[in-house]
């Protein structure tokens, strides 16, 4: 199988190499692209390769121990994210490097604006944004109570998903294993639907008010 990117975004090279390890792995990779501010890492694909190789027999866990173990490690890195950005605050925001860009944040920023709570659980199936949100909400200070609810439910829905998705995947369809790179393509296309479903109706909006607007100044005109 040709890799989508450098072996170790490759779940099956990853499989290969760590063999009863690579679950470890994962967990480790999910909690660093949640907490560490490294958004290329494979986290919708690591989770998707675990549950179809846990379904194929390739890694001995049993299912719903892998969910809340990865689950935890997803919630555990949102809450360092959390923690970095309420303590390092701006300076961290004014660094544009070649991983820590200004564009991240500001986009970050824009999507928590627009959708409040629920950010943090429809950010967590977008990448890059996933990465960045949970530090974008400790540097705006949000309430740890209500930031640590909310990125539960999140990291609860999408590594449960995503692991579920693989495993049932994988007992249909056994051949998949030999078709990992277009499972992954295909999951990391479905993890955009709800970003651009809200995009959609984000987009409607702004259309709906332009149009009441312009009927509202061609009243206007009329009346003089």
């Amino acid at each position: 199988m040709h890799s989508l990117g450098p072996q170790w975004m490759d779940p099956q090279y990853l499989l290969t190499s760590f063999g009863s390890q690579f679950f470890w792995f994962s967990a480790l990779i999910i909690f660093i692209e949640c907490g560490l501010l490294f958004p290329i890492l494979p986290g919708d694909s690591l989770l998707f390769a675990a549950g179809l190789f846990i379904s194929t027999g390739q890694v001995h866990l049993n299912i719903v121990l892998a969910c809340v173990l990865l689950s935890a490690a997803a919630f555990l890195g949102n809450v360092v994210g959390y923690e970095i950005g309420r303590a390092v605050g701006a300076p961290l925001y004014e660094r544009d490097g070649r991983f820590l860009k200004k564009r991240y944040f500001d986009q970050t920023n824009a999507f928590f604006d627009h959708h409040g709570n629920k950010a943090l659980v429809i950010g967590r199936f977008v990448p890059v944004v996933r990465t960045f949100i949970t530090v974008v909400a400790g540097i705006g200070r949000m309430d740890r109570r209500r930031f640590f609810t909310w990125s539960l439910v999140g990291a609860v829905l999408w590594a449960t998903s995503i692991i579920l998705l693989g495993y049932f995947l994988g007992q249909a369809f056994p051949v998949l294993q030999d078709k990992l790179e277009l499972a992954v393509l295909a999951v990391v296309a479905v993890s955009l639907v709800p970003a651009l479903v809200e995009y959609l109706r984000h987009r409607r909006r702004v259309h709906a008010m332009a149009d009441e607007t312009t009927d509202a100044v061609e009243d206007v005109r009329g009346d003089r």
